[in-house]
């Protein structure tokens, strides 16, 4: 997903689409079209581009520029009160993804030979995996290293 892609998802994710988008940032449709679209020289500042994104209640903006940056974006839960829980669910959640990726790669590699459509799907299973390891990583230090970490003497 691209940035204007991420704007149309998040637009079409707030009730009432365009109009009341548009309404809640205190500007016109058009205006707001300009902006998206940029028409006549203008453009989505980085500031309205997180108010939609606030307003949509949806991840398309900041996960938009993650990939256009190389990298992945991860929402880290808001409610720490179950923690074990969270990281068992994390866990079950690699687990899953590896066995996914086992699976593919198994089929993969069945005939010797990995095509263009094969390596796409690993690739994105090796994507999902990174992603759930970065999520557990950020949530247990979210949990047993809330202050950064001790000092290691």
């Amino acid at each position: 997903m691209n940035i204007r892609q991420s704007f149309l998802s998040m637009i079409k994710a707030f009730p009432g689409g365009w109009d009341a988008i548009a309404a809640a940032l205190g500007m016109s449709r058009d205006a707001l079209e300009n902006r998206v679209y940029e028409r006549k020289g203008q453009g989505v500042t980085v500031d309205t581009a997180l108010q939609i994104q606030a307003f949509s209640q949806c991840t398309h903006f900041a996960e938009a520029v993650a990939t256009a940056s190389g990298g992945t974006f991860i929402k880290l839960p808001g409610d720490l009160a179950e923690d074990n829980e969270l990281l068992m669910a994390k866990f079950q959640s690699l687990y899953a993804e590896l066995g996914q990726f086992s699976k593919d790669f198994s089929a993969a590699t069945a005939d010797d030979l990995i095509d263009k459509r094969e390596q796409m799907l690993l690739e994105h299973d090796v994507a999902q995996l990174h992603k759930v390891l970065a999520e557990l990583m950020a949530l247990t230090l979210r949990i047993y290293a809330p202050q950064g970490g001790k000092e290691v003497e």
